[in-house]
């Protein structure tokens, strides 16, 4: 990443929960408070500017589950980066989300 990545508080607080490994939309909402209308549009910019990458788990797993396929999320190199700016510049972030007392286990598909 060439330039410094300034992201919204929620674009930071999102990053932040995938960075703390929770992959999927529904738990960032469960874990941040925010709508699904702010995550799943905030997620889409995040990938298409290369901080984030995602893909959908296999179609198996959902259906042993009983339950639609998840669409998995992670941070990429630059989204590390943006990451760890935003976290400099929200300095209370860390602090107000329970992420890293709270990791969800991780499930693999």
């Amino acid at each position: 990443m060439t330039t410094k990545t300034y992201l919204s508080h929620s674009a930071a607080v999102i990053l932040h929960a995938l960075g703390g490994g929770y992959k999927y939309g529904f738990d960032i909402m469960d874990i941040t408070g925010l709508p699904s209308g702010t995550v799943y549009p905030a997620l889409r910019r995040l990938e298409e500017n290369g901080l984030v990458d995602s893909k959908w788990e296999k179609e198996g797993i959902a259906q042993r589950d009983g339950r639609p396929s998840r669409k998995y999320y992670q941070l990429t190199r630059d989204g590390e980066q943006a990451l760890a700016e935003a976290v400099k510049r929200y300095r209370l972030l860390e602090q107000r989300l329970p992420i890293s007392a709270a990791k969800p286990s991780r499930q693999r598909g």
